[in-house]
């Protein structure tokens, strides 16, 4: 209904009741064709939640959702990550700790963040990774090894202004996961656990950050 306009659930209600649907000046059938995108994006409270992890499972972790809407997906998106507190800073630099099984689907974001001027900050075997597409990246350890500075010092003390942080592999690699995550909620940065989600963040950088239009949604709807 947000997005088109049209009230579904009253409409709905209705029906229920025996009325038709053409009286309220609806036609059967598929809505027309709009020349928009609507991207939702959920909203977390993990900063009020000591020690809870932000990796997303099966329960219930939101506590609202905002919409961002316009003519493009990148667009769209840039307006819904915005809203929720999840839009990339337009510079900075990013820690990647990427799974082994998210590689190969990573490389594309990984040129983007780079042609975008993005220093890149990565755990051993993803820094390995980077290293061999010809692309600089600052390798660093893992906190359970001990050394500093590791990859929770860097997201501690500011030194990257985001995280690209997908799941895999033995009791260390996940609980390791879990400090860098939580002190990303700590503070305050964007911690992407979806690859989905985090090249979707990259592309909207690229392409939608400078490009949304801002109108009121009845012209969003019109413009059709």
């Amino acid at each position: 209904s947000k997005v088109t306009g049209v009230p579904m659930i009253r409409l709905a209600i209705k029906a229920m009741l025996g009325k038709s649907i053409t009286g309220a000046g609806y036609e059967g059938g598929l809505w027309k064709r709009q020349k928009l995108v609507a991207v939702k994006a959920p909203v977390f409270s993990m900063s009020k939640l000591s020690g809870v992890d932000n990796y997303l499972g099966p329960e219930m972790k939101s506590t609202g959702e905002v919409m961002g809407i316009d003519t493009d997906f990148s667009s769209a998106v840039a307006k819904a990550l915005m809203a929720s507190g999840m839009m990339l800073p337009e510079r900075g630099s990013i820690l990647l700790t990427i799974a082994d099984r998210d590689k190969a689907d990573a490389v594309p974001m990984i040129r983007q963040l780079a042609e975008a001027g993005y220093g890149l900050f990565a755990t051993e075997g993803t820094a390995g990774m980077i290293h061999g597409l010809g692309i600089d990246a600052f390798a660093i350890p893992k906190a359970h090894t001990g050394d500093h500075p590791n990859t929770v010092d860097i997201v501690a003390d500011g030194t990257v202004s985001a995280v690209v942080n997908t799941i895999e592999g033995d009791r260390e690699s996940l609980e390791d996961g879990f400090e860098i995550r939580r002190a990303a909620v700590d503070q305050r940065i964007p911690c992407f656990t979806s690859l989905d989600t985090a090249r979707a963040a990259v592309e909207s950088l690229i392409g939608g950050a400078a490009n949304y239009s801002i109108k009121p949604l009845p012209e969003y709807r019109d413009s059709g």
